[in-house]
């Protein structure tokens, strides 16, 4: 399993970390120690796949496609940071314009809400890439861990084996 590779190797570098299990369609956030901090269900890219498209991120939204929408899979170093409109969130690919964030304000808000809250992952298909979150989560589990500097996050493919991605990353680490 993933979470314990991470603990067992300590591939985090001593720094906070989240997963994102895909196919589950949550975000699992931990402490710098290894400890699990807390758990949600999590909106994810509206396209299935496990590859970002090159050029995505310089894309105005509205030109970005249905195939490009994707959440890739990968290890990624994370920052703090602000977006567009000045609310903080966690990067995780700055160039992709990827991150994780709280639930927006807006015209689709209580369609997600209702996503996020239904039990199946089925529907957690919504964002343009990003990790989207309970504001709740965010403010009292992912803020906390991941404001004040750099973390890690892992995300789970959803076309290979988690063995696979776990094989790939200590080759990577080597």
């Amino acid at each position: 399993d993933a979470a314990r590779w991470i603990a067992a190797s300590h591939d985090a570098i001593g720094r906070p970390y989240a997963l994102v299990d895909k196919r589950h369609a949550r975000l699992l956030v931990f402490g710098a120690d290894g400890r699990l901090a807390g758990s949600t269900p999590a909106l994810l890219g509206l396209a299935p796949g496990d590859h970002a498209l090159p050029g995505t991120g310089s894309k105005p939204l509205s030109q970005i496609t249905f195939e490009e929408r994707t959440t890739p899979a990968g290890r990624f170093a994370s920052e703090p940071g602000r977006n567009l409109s000045g609310e903080h969130v966690v990067w995780f690919d700055y160039e992709a314009g990827l991150a994780i964030h709280r639930l927006r304000p807006g015209r689709s808000e209580a369609a997600r809400l209702q996503s996020l809250a239904t039990a199946t992952p089925a529907d957690n298909r919504a964002s343009l890439g990003c990790v989207v979150v309970p504001v709740a989560f965010y403010e009292s589990v992912v803020e906390p861990l991941h404001a004040r500097g750099r973390g890690v996050v892992y995300v789970l493919p959803e076309t290979q084996p988690v063995e696979a991605f776990i094989a790939a990353q200590q080759l990577a680490a080597q």
